[in-house]
Formats: C-alpha cells, structure tokens, sequence
C-alpha cells in the first residue's frame, strides 16, 4: 500500500503536458535531440541559469535561439524585472534581427515585483496567440505552487515557457529541463568569431543529461554543434624561426 502511495504521489508531482505533449523543439542536433526525446518539450517550463551574472547574456541568447525556433514567425513575451533591466540592460533591435526575430512580433513588460512577473508570466502563456514567454528573474528563488502554476498555463496553451535565473537553484519545480548556460569562447582568424555558449543539461525528466558547446549560425538560423571547443593558437608572424633556450 506504502508503495502504492508513492507511485501515486510522484505521479501527482508530474509536470502537465509530459505524456501528452504538444510536440517537440528540436535543435536540429541529434545529440541533444535523442537525450530529450526528439526536441525540447513544448507547452511545458524549462528553466535556464547562468553560472554566474556575467554570463546572462549568454542565457538570453540562449532563450532568444530557442524562441526563434518555436515558429516560423514566432510571437514572443519577454517580462523582466525592473533590476534586471537596470543592471543587464534591454534587448537591441539588431541583435533580434540576427535571431530572426522581429521586434514588431515582440511585447516586453518590466515589473517591479516577483509576484508580478510570475503572474504576467502566467497570463501570457495562456494566450494562444504566443508562442514563447521568457521570464528573467535576478536572486532568489520561486516557490513550487506558482512553478506549477507556470507549467499548467504552458501545458493549456502549448507555448514554451522559458524562466531565465542569475544562478542555478535547487528549489522544487515542475521544470521539464533545467539548464545552466554560460558563454565560450569564439573561434576565428579575422576578427569576432560566431557568438558560442556552453550549455549544459543538468535535469531532464525525459532521460540522461550532457553538455555541449553550441554556436550560432546565421546562415541556418539555428544552434549547431562547435567543431573546436576551444580557440586554437596560431602561428606568431613576428616570431622568429629559431629561440635559443
């Protein structure tokens, strides 16, 4: 009976929409793609963290890339807490341009409270015209009632909801996936290389987890796998042939 509760207990703890999801995102790269089950969920709450705050522009991008592969013209809600503006700044119309985002396809909402931002979260993803919601919260945690409350909303509308942290957390969720996203070096002989980041999957209630460099590509406007993980060091002009010991 002991073992009956249970069962049925962590069935109750489940996030929605993990058996009857409304597809899948794939990134196009079969590594990650088998490992989350052919994409990543939609209509469920994936939570990204950055190892620390000076790689939060790496998890914006990150979230960006995968909002711009929800749809072929996605329809995006970015709320943010007013610190987090202050400290991190605002999106650049450029900078979504080479995400293939179009700027008259996205709201952005600035709260002054958590309670705020969770709530404008949840009203967002409820709307069926929206296809990604991305919430940026800076210290601190969410407590498990409103994480539930996020995945619900997302599971109803099938959107993807994606909750963006200045540091990883341990608190309970309903998260489908949690990640931890942090820059990487580029490669490249003349000048800025392709902008990379190192993601890396550390929960997936689908099966195993991993870590890989990722880099975006313009040409496929999607992540691809980084062929050198890191920079190699090439030949000096100035050195000469020879260096006595």
């Amino acid at each position: 009976m002991i073992a009956q509760l249970r069962q049925r207990l962590l069935a109750l703890q489940r996030a929605p929409g993990l058996k009857e999801a409304p597809g899948t995102l794939p990134f196009g790269i079969p590594a990650i793609d088998t490992m989350l089950g052919d994409g990543l969920m939609r209509g469920a709450l994936h939570e990204i963290a950055a190892p620390g705050e000076a790689h939060l522009a790496a998890v914006t991008g990150f979230a960006l890339g995968l909002a711009a592969l929800s749809a072929p013209s996605p329809r995006l809600v970015l709320i943010a807490e007013d610190m987090a503006l202050a400290e991190s700044g605002a999106l650049h119309g450029a900078g979504l341009d080479a995400f293939g985002l179009a700027p008259e396809r996205l709201v952005m909402v600035a709260v002054a409270h958590r309670r705020d931002l969770l709530w404008a979260m949840e009203e967002a993803l409820r709307c069926r015209a929206v296809n990604a919601v991305i919430g940026e919260i800076r210290c601190g945690g969410i407590d498990s009632v409103a994480a539930r409350r996020l995945s619900y909303a997302a599971a109803e509308s099938g959107a993807l909801a994606l909750l963006l942290r200045a540091s990883p957390s341990n608190d309970a969720s309903t998260a489908a996936t949690r990640w931890i996203v942090g820059t990487a070096r580029s490669v490249s002989t003349h000048g800025p290389g392709a902008p990379r980041i190192a993601a890396q999957l550390i929960r997936n209630r689908r099966g195993p987890i991993g870590s890989w460099i990722l880099e975006w590509s313009d040409s496929d406007g999607q992540f691809i796998l980084a062929t050198l993980a890191q920079p190699v060091a090439t030949s000096t002009l100035d050195r000469p042939h020879r260096q006595v010991a």
